[in-house]
């Protein structure tokens, strides 16, 4: 272990301050070849400051900046901005799935809403999501705060007789976000993110009474801390006058330090084993050590949020607006510079003369009412000229220009992208244009929330639990972000929704839901109002509830007793079936046994009674015949439908023809 962590022969006899203002400076050298530049001209872009260096002819004299990136960065901070705080919650906690009970959730997530608005987190965040569209990437450090909070308040004297008015001053912590930008934030090169870095610096002039109250509270260290010298790498703009009284130059470093540097200058003794440690150290003015200790936070985590505006690939500063729409920009300048510089040329009146014949000490000068002096006929001396006029094709390419700032930045203005969301295009073509940009917004918000919003209000609960366990509960919870939609995207989405109310009727189950999501969408100071009745109407009335089911129950049992009255006419037509066939199966035996006694009576001896039985037997054969077809027939006529009268049956009616009976085609006699 001794021969893996084996003291640097370079570090021998470095102080913690030393190794730490080392590594600042090798990020800042880094930071000014590749970034510094860059960053400045896209402040100037923003903010419309000419500069020399932005001039891209020697003959340029025009100073003019087209403002088509500054609206760009305006229209893509404000949609991320809506989408954010538009619906004023703009974070959800969630609690883990055993628990069934969220009290605990809703208090905590009401109690950081409280004192997020009290430290105008909301204004903080504004301003880092300006940082990132302009620079590329946002930057935000977390302080803790205890301030003495004031509030009115009243006291009973003289046992309740008499009331004193005053204020109770109560300590509070407060967890506050402070924008950082980039010419003051420094971190490891080959990093891409800050948990991932050996460290980040936080590198800015502060005001000199702020080091001295904390050194009175004890936070920093009682050393004399004196002005520092002037740097305008440093300052928020290079362009002003620089204020150098009563500063200091304040470095606050967060991340890995040897553990022997950090427990020299702590005056203990290394405990742990390992060459790195996590720490804060804060020095000023380069040289005087104002803190330093171990990560004092519980989840040991850096205050650092960060969050680049679009992600560049293995580096930790992003692509911002500026940077998308920076050659647009500059070829609108230029087109705009060179045509004003044109019109200075045509439209001021200027007089070609003759020198040889102007008086000694003329002054040829035009203006109204003034006299030339000429030697000899003016028309001779003197003649008006111009450089013709300025083509118009410069109005149609700075047009095209400006659309290319915007096709570059994904940023829509009053005026629209013509062609395409102005009217000019179909509803298809519009919506297709709309949908571009809204996924442009939405790639940008979830990169957003996912790197800076959701890390943020994590680690301000975490620091509000450790600092302040009395008035937030010590638990693992899951912060959500509630971001949605923004300005474009909501009335993008509206519009859907109308068409889709257009094509069904107001009795469709989906009609007042559909409402609902529209109200929703729309940016009513009474939303939540209009809901919350939406609600209400939709849900049934007690009186009306109970009279349906009454109905429904009568028209169940009246269901009931039609479908019992017609399982007994099945149940009696089935009856009357079986009875039917069960005399049609009796009457073939009945008609065997009369035509045997029919055959069998009577007979006389002799040849004579064996053709007298054979005439017999023919004759029983038509009868048996006849009796079969008609008793198809009345089986047949029982098994039509219900409502078809019955024909009844005659009483005593012989179910077959006697010996003796006379009958259709003959008969015979005893």
């Amino acid at each position: 272990m001794s021969d893996l962590y084996e003291q640097d022969p370079l570090m021998i006899q470095e102080s913690l301050e030393d190794w730490v203002i080392t590594k600042c400076e090798n990020w800042r050298d880094y930071y000014e070849s590749n970034y510094e530049a860059r960053f400045e001209e896209y402040y100037r872009l923003w903010r419309g400051q000419w500069d020399p260096a932005d001039s891209e002819r020697r003959s340029e004299r025009s100073r003019i900046i087209s403002p088509a990136l500054q609206q760009a960065v305006e229209s893509n901070v404000a949609e991320l901005e809506e989408a954010t705080f538009g619906r004023g919650k703009w974070f959800d906690v969630s609690d883990n799935m055993g628990d069934t009970s969220r009290e605990d959730v809703l208090f905590l997530r009401n109690k950081l809403t409280e004192d997020f608005e009290n430290c105008m987190i909301r204004k903080s965040v504004a301003e880092c999501l300006i940082n990132a569209a302009v620079f590329g990437t946002g930057v935000g450090e977390i302080i803790i705060e205890e301030m003495k909070e004031m509030s009115p308040a009243t006291q009973p004297l003289m046992d309740g007789d008499l009331q004193a008015v005053g204020v109770n001053i109560q300590d509070k912590v407060k967890v506050k976000l402070k924008p950082v930008l980039p010419q003051n934030f420094l971190i490891d090169p080959v990093a891409t993110s800050v948990d991932e870095a050996l460290g980040v610096c936080i590198d800015e002039f502060v005001s000199r009474h702020q080091v001295e109250l904390l050194q009175e509270q004890g936070v920093y260290r009682d050393e004399y801390v004196g002005p520092a010298a002037s740097d305008t790498d440093l300052e928020p703009d290079q362009d002003i006058t620089i204020y150098n009284d009563d500063k200091v130059r304040l470095t606050k470093y967060y991340g890995l330090v040897p553990r022997e540097l950090l427990s020299e200058a702590m005056d203990e003794e290394a405990e742990e084993e390992g060459k790195y440690v996590e720490a804060v150290v804060v020095i000023a003015n380069g040289g005087i050590l104002l803190k330093a200790e171990a990560n004092p936070y519980m989840m040991n985590d850096r205050p650092v949020v960060a969050f680049p505006w679009d992600v560049v690939p293995g580096r930790f500063w992003g692509r911002g607006v500026c940077e998308k729409g920076y050659n647009s920009q500059k070829a609108l300048d230029t087109e705009l510079r060179a045509r004003i510089d044109a019109l200075s040329l045509t439209i001021h009146p200027m007089m070609a003369l003759d020198a040889t014949r102007l008086p000694r000490g003329a002054k040829p000068e035009i203006r109204p009412g003034k006299m030339i002096l000429t030697n000899g006929d003016p028309r001779e001396v003197l003649q008006p000229f111009n450089f013709g006029q300025v083509n118009q094709i410069t109005f149609a390419q700075a047009g095209a220009l400006q659309q290319m700032v915007q096709q570059a930045t994904g940023a829509v203005d009053s005026a629209g992208i013509a062609g395409q969301v102005n009217g000019e295009s179909t509803a298809a073509g519009i919506s297709m244009s709309l949908g571009a940009l809204i996924k442009r917004h939405k790639r940008t918000l979830i990169n957003f929330q996912q790197s800076f919003l959701i890390p943020f209000v994590k680690k301000a609960a975490y620091r509000y639990m450790q600092f302040d366990p009395e008035s937030y509960p010590v638990a693992d919870y899951k912060f959500n972000a509630s971001s949605t939609l923004g300005i474009i995207a909501r009335e993008y989405e509206v519009t859907q929704l109308v068409q889709l109310l257009q094509t069904m009727g107001k009795d469709s189950p989906l009609y007042t839901t559909l409402i609902q999501s529209v109200v929703d969408n729309m940016n009513l100071s009474n939303r939540e109002e209009l809901i919350a009745a939406m609600q209400q109407a939709m849900q049934p009335n007690p009186q009306a509830q109970q009279m349906q089911a009454q109905a429904q129950q009568a028209q169940l049992q009246f269901q009931q007793s039609q479908t019992a009255a017609l399982s007994a006419q099945a149940q009696e037509s089935a009856a009357r079936a079986q009875k039917l066939a069960a005399e049609a199966a009796v009457v073939p035996q009945e008609l065997e046994i009369d035509r045997i006694n029919a055959v069998t009576r009577n007979l006389r001896e002799g040849d004579q009674d064996d053709k007298e039985f054979e005439r017999r037997m023919q004759i029983a054969d038509r009868l048996i015949k006849e009796k079969q077809i008609k008793g198809k027939e009345n089986v047949n006529r029982q098994r039509t439908p219900n409502d078809l009268p019955e024909i009844p049956r005659p009483n005593g009616a012989p179910s077959a023809p006697s010996a003796g009976t006379p009958s259709q085609g003959g008969g015979f006699n005893q």
